[in-house]
């Protein structure tokens, strides 16, 4: 098969961009590799010859073809003026904050995966690069290889986005998968999903659902062109799921989902919530499996939208900043994809939210005559396991159900929210 640099006309590349990538574990290697594998196709697309000048790691990597690249000092890379773009692939707060802001002070473009650094400061920075000339993108920080920041700010703008819902986690909901397949406890699940490499050693960021709750931030924040705080999200994991939750879901024809939402209501004002939640199969989130990845825009004139697929991974999560590279060269580094002012944006206090909720609690006659009180309307399960009573409730606010539960004498098992 013939290139797809073969077959499209051009002129010529007009000049060498110089880059450098700052990480080389996975998502820097994986940048590396796609520009020395698809090189051609890439700078016939971007217009420019894009070279990587630099990689910044304070490991040595004997033996590697980009051995010679390698550099431990930032110093080398920032006061290069050959260096127009660099894509920092290192995580986290620290170093990436103070590298980030150090480079688009000097003009310098910065694309980054990093969701903890753009959640954090992304608004800071996206006014910096404003202020400089030059461009702060990262694409690759919500959906991984999914596309989402650009059909919001580009595909979509002549819509105003209502809301915003979706799977933004492959870790947790892999985990969640193999607990509805194959019956298996969360336990053995995590086991399963770090065995895969899907899992860190340590999960916490992911199974409390403190990535997902950043990645929603940064939708939230495009969504509504002010900063959302991810701190202020309301935020639950899944380490509480179990085995007889999925049970009842199955019987119910339903599934559980870690889900995102955020949504503007009629006056403006954003809820926004990360928790569990139980859906059924008129839902198009229903069936996103395993480590895969969606979301589900609801916007005025198109209604409903879907992005969906691999939401992290090496070469899919390289690719997204790799095209973001792509774009900044295009736009000869003044690209205006991403904004948000530094004005927060409030969130509605949860308990305001109305909402379904399906509950498990101890099948105790003091809880059974409390219950018909508390929970009027309610409507009971079918027996799964003998020691228990399980109902689902009407819509009420999220105070109203809590205030109802703490005032149940033997308190509940668990409760999951209904989409």
């Amino acid at each position: 098969m013939r290139s797809v640099a073969m077959m499209w006309k051009t002129k010529g590349t007009k000049k060498m961009t110089n880059i450098a990538v700052l990480g080389y574990g996975i998502v820097g290697s994986g940048i590396v590799e796609i520009l020395t594998k698809n090189r051609a196709d890439i700078d016939m697309r971007s217009g420019d010859s894009i070279n990587v000048k630099y990689i910044l790691d304070i490991r040595a990597f004997p033996g590697d073809a980009n051995a010679h690249k390698i550099t431990d000092d930032f110093e080398k890379i920032i006061n290069d003026p050959e260096i127009n773009i660099i894509c920092e692939a290192i995580g986290g707060l620290s170093p990436a904050y103070d590298f980030s802001k150090r480079a688009l002070l000097m003009g310098k473009s910065v694309i980054t995966s990093n969701k903890e650094l753009v959640a954090a400061h992304g608004a800071e920075l996206l006014r910096l690069a404003r202020e400089n000339k030059c461009s702060y993108l990262f694409e690759a920080a919500v959906g991984g290889g999914i596309p989402i920041i650009r059909p919001l700010v580009s595909s979509l703008t002549a819509e105003n986005i209502e809301r915003i819902m979706g799977i933004l986690n492959g870790t947790t909901n892999y985990i969640l998968s193999k607990m509805e397949k194959d019956g298996a406890t969360y336990t053995e699940s995590l086991a399963q999903a770090q065995q895969l490499g899907y899992a860190e050693s340590d999960p916490k960021a992911d199974v409390e659902g403190d990535d997902t709750c950043r990645k929603l931030a940064i939708l939230a924040s495009q969504m509504t062109g002010r900063r959302v705080k991810y701190e202020n999200i309301p935020t639950e994991g899944i380490t509480r799921i179990s085995a007889a939750d999925f049970d009842y879901a199955k019987a119910l024809g339903m599934t559980i989902k870690l889900l995102a939402m955020a949504e503007l209501d009629e006056n403006g004002q954003l809820g926004a919530i990360v928790a569990p939640f139980l859906l059924d199969s008129s839902q198009p989130l229903y069936n996103v499996s395993d480590v895969y990845n969606a979301i589900l825009v609801l916007s005025d004139n198109l209604e409903y939208s879907m992005y969906y697929g691999r939401g992290a991974g090496k070469l899919p999560t390289a690719s997204a900043i790799i095209s973001d590279v792509v774009d900044c060269v295009r736009s000869g580094g003044q690209s205006t994809l991403c904004f948000w002012d530094d004005t927060d944006m409030d969130i509605a206090p949860p308990g305001r939210t109305q909402r379904r909720f399906f509950v498990r609690m101890a099948n105790s006659e003091a809880n059974s005559r409390a219950t018909a009180t508390l929970f009027p309307g309610h409507r009971p399960l079918a027996v799964i396991n003998a020691d228990e009573y399980a109902f689902l409730v009407e819509p009420m606010s999220e105070a109203a159900f809590e205030d109802s539960v703490a005032k149940l004498p033997d308190g509940i098992i668990s409760r999951i929210r209904i989409v």
